[in-house]
């Protein structure tokens, strides 16, 4: 499998603009590329990446979304007069067209397919292709909202055309919502698209009933077009990411696709103009991180949005270095989502109960009608609030986007090594290429275990080849600690025992430790003090007293049921270790944990998002422990499909909400639902309406 990321960019696309005054048009501008090319030239990322040629679609390809009446009459626009081309630009809703705007766009879709070409030959494993114009919004017969053709609605049925998959995913993180992706594949089950957008009430752009939650397909496709509305503004980190694993990563896990298509819009980072969010630009690094386990690590992502030419560039940076493999950055500030993104989350989960068995025994309703509709109610005039909306480009919203400021994002710097392992002799021609053997321990660790011999030697505990794992194990943590490596892995006799000794040495350098223990038994962990985050995965109940930092999830049939698996990864241990906020990850394989190869390569995967990639794999020295799919994982292969997952048992799903509910009131990523009370006025207000 390939190991490259590429960009595709040609300065071409940057060569029309508006030619008029039009204030809804005037954001967008050829700077938005060149920006985004001069910050990836500048830190040193568009020479790690491949570079491919753009190419023109040909008319068949764009024929595949658009009607033949439409890419006519778009054919002629280079031949026209200025004023020709304002009268045509009016048949449509905020766009505007230029003599080469047709060009660009043949070479937008050129491009897209271009990366999706190399992406399923296996010539490169992901990219991202930096196009313009953009193309969510353009419907079969209409160019709407900047974008003329739909470049992503066209990939996804080249690539079903040319490589007969059958399942694509598209993610449209721009804070618009992309009605013409929506329009073409609402009754296609095929394609699964997921939408999250600034929506108000349907009070901001598109002003489309059909962008709200219930609007989930039509007829075999229904279930498979899901809308998360933002109903207010400001949504930051915490809401983003409980969106990711309460919505959309439990469902693309289900529908188990064959590619993965974003649809990058980075007008839903801090400071655009259009978004008015909150999430900063290392944002985007996670998502990123967290699409990348499916679909066997093929991902193409295709610029849309983003105005703020500073969140824009930083936040394509973040997406590139996470397609390239570098450490995600640390998220300080994850914590409760909002109350209006609980509840839109809440209703996602209501109006896709019935289709998706993720959802199917949760206990979710939607929210009241009169919750929903409060803001709107509070607005009072909603056509003034509504005109108000219409106009991202006034004064205010500029003056306001000149009032916010951030950090820039620390650099993403990766140690020289990736993964280093601690093996018994006979087993290393068995992993992967790249990873550094560690063949002695260090001094330094050799005298941290010195310290433990005689404690052990008294409870009768004499085996050198314990001791000499420990040291090493140990001597892996240390290397961790000076930047020398990212990631390691020990094959260890006793991982009770390992665990225990990794936490107590680790500790002495980090503040805070999570450990995923998959399998049974009982750890020697203090779990009570905060620093130690215990998630265990399990088959029979720990014997040891809970608290709200060790959290047992026992499964029916044990973890090796990857739907149960899943639910217990997505639904509990990411939405509290991203919370926790770990400086170290301790995953550990136990003996009998008997979890699925495939399911444990993506759990090493996505743990990888955390703690600047510092994890140490403690496995079990058994003929079970999966030491390969460890080490490829932990090197950065792509995590291998999970197929189907099966039914997933109401005892599962009542497992892990037995969880949730002893544990949300302190880890608020945990909420799936909102739960502010509707006030009687508003009820009285809503009746007498």
């Amino acid at each position: 499998m390939a190991s490259k990321t590429a960009i595709i960019y040609d300065e071409e696309m940057t060569r029309y603009k508006l030619l008029w005054v039009d204030p809804a048009c005037k954001i967008e501008v050829p700077e938005r590329l060149t920006a985004i090319h001069e910050a990836l030239l500048a830190k040193g990322l568009l020479e790690r990446c491949v570079s491919l040629p753009v190419r023109q679609a040909t008319d068949e390809e764009i024929l595949l979304v658009h009607s033949e009446e439409y890419l006519e009459a778009v054919k002629q626009t280079p031949h026209m007069t200025l004023e020709d081309l304002m009268t045509f630009t009016q048949q449509y809703g905020d766009v505007y067209f230029h003599p080469n705007i047709f060009h660009c766009a043949k070479l937008a879709i050129g491009a897209t397919l271009q990366l999706v070409d190399n992406v399923m030959t296996g010539k490169v494993r992901n990219g991202l292709a930096l196009v313009r114009p953009p193309g969510h919004h353009s419907q079969r017969s209409a160019a709407n909202g900047f974008c003329v053709f739909n470049n992503v609605a066209i990939a996804a049925l080249y690539a079903k055309q040319h490589y007969n998959i059958k399942r694509v995913l598209i993610v449209d993180w721009d804070v618009h919502h992309g009605q013409g992706v929506q329009y073409c594949f609402e009754e296609d089950p095929s394609v699964l698209y997921f939408s999250w957008h600034r929506y108000e009430h349907q009070s901001f752009w598109p002003n489309l009933l059909e962008s709200d939650y219930d609007s989930v397909g039509k007829g075999k496709g229904a279930g498979f077009n899901v809308n998360v509305p933002w109903n207010k503004v400001g949504m930051n980190h915490s809401d983003y990411l409980s969106v990711f694993f309460h919505v959309l990563l439990p469902v693309a896990y289900e529908f188990n696709p064959e590619l993965v298509l974003v649809s990058a819009g980075f007008d839903s980072a801090i400071g655009d103009p259009e978004g008015h969010m909150s999430a900063t630009p290392e944002i985007f690094a996670h998502l990123t991180h967290l699409l990348m386990p499916l679909a066997g690590g093929k991902l193409c992502a295709v610029l849309e949005g983003g105005y703020n030419l500073t969140a824009l560039s930083q936040s394509v940076c973040q997406t590139v270095q996470s397609l390239l493999g570098d450490p995600a950055p640390q998220l300080t500030s994850v914590s409760s989502p909002c109350e209006s993104a609980l509840e839109s989350l809440q209703n996602v989960r209501s109006a896709h109960q019935q289709y998706w068995t993720c959802f199917k025994h949760s206990a979710v309703a939607a929210v009241s009608e009169p919750s929903t509709k409060r803001s709107r109610i509070e607005k009072g005039d909603g056509e003034k609030a509504q005109q108000q909306e219409q106009q991202p480009t006034g004064e205010a919203e500029n003056q306001s986007e000149e009032e916010v400021n951030w950090p820039e994002p620390l650099p993403r710097s990766a140690p020289p090594v990736r993964t280093a392992v601690a093996l018994p002799a006979g087993v290393e021609d068995s992993l992967p290429e790249g990873c550094q053997h560690l063949e002695e321990a260090t001094q330094a660790s050799v005298l941290a275990i010195e310290k433990l011999r005689d404690e052990l030697n008294e409870k009768g505990v004499k085996d050198e080849r314990l001791f000499a794992a420990l040291g090493k194990m140990v001597s892996l943590l240390d290397k961790m600690n000076n930047k020398e490596i990212r990631n390691g892995l020990a094959v260890v006799p006793d991982v009770s025992l390992a665990v225990r000794v990794a936490v107590q040495h680790a500790l002495t350098s980090v503040d805070r430790v999570l450990v995923v223990f998959v399998g049974d038994g009982e750890l020697p962990v203090d779990s009570y003090d905060g620093r130690i985050l215990l998630v265990q995965i399990c088959c029979k109940e720990p014997v040891a007293q809970k608290s709200q930092y060790h959290v047992p999830v026992c499964l029916k049939q044990g973890p090796g049921d990857v739907a149960g698996f899943l639910q217990a990864v997505l639904g509990l241990l990411l939405p509290i270790a991203y919370q926790h906020n770990p400086g170290l990850v301790l995953e550990v394989c136990a003996q009998g944990c008997a979890v699925k190869e495939a399911a444990w390569a993506q759990l090493t995967s996505l743990l990888q998002g955390l703690a600047l990639g510092h994890t140490l794999a403690l496995l079990q020295d058994s003929e079970e422990c999966p030491l390969r799919a460890t080490a490829a994982s932990l090197m950065g292969a792509p995590a291998p499909n999970l197929g189907p997952l099966g039914a997933l048992s109401p005892e599962d799903v009542q497992a892990v909400e037995r969880e949730r509910t002893r544990l949300k009131m302190k880890w608020g990523m945990l909420h799936i639902s909102g739960t502010a009370t509707v006030p009687l006025s508003t009820w009285l207000v809503h009746i007498s309406l």
